[in-house]
């Protein structure tokens, strides 16, 4: 799954591919922003992306769509 994360007074987004579920990334996302901690996410490569929560100004999950090839 893609999942975009906006971070204040940064221009640009991150994006990340993990393999988390959409329910497991947004659990995550709670307990960082009611503890005021950091909201760790893994990537598919093993890695992990570590936002402080407080800086955090949007998270958009979007699902495990397949890419379409050609016209229409």
């Amino acid at each position: 799954m893609e999942v975009k994360i906006g971070v204040q007074s940064i221009p640009r987004e991150l994006v990340v591919e993990t393999p988390s579920t959409s329910d497991e990334v947004e659990r995550s996302l709670m307990a960082a922003l009611k503890d005021g901690g950091i909201f760790t996410l893994r990537d598919e490569k093993g890695g992990r992306i570590l936002v402080p929560a407080e800086k955090i100004g949007y998270v958009e999950l979007s699902g495990n769509e397949q890419r379409r090839i050609g016209f229409g």
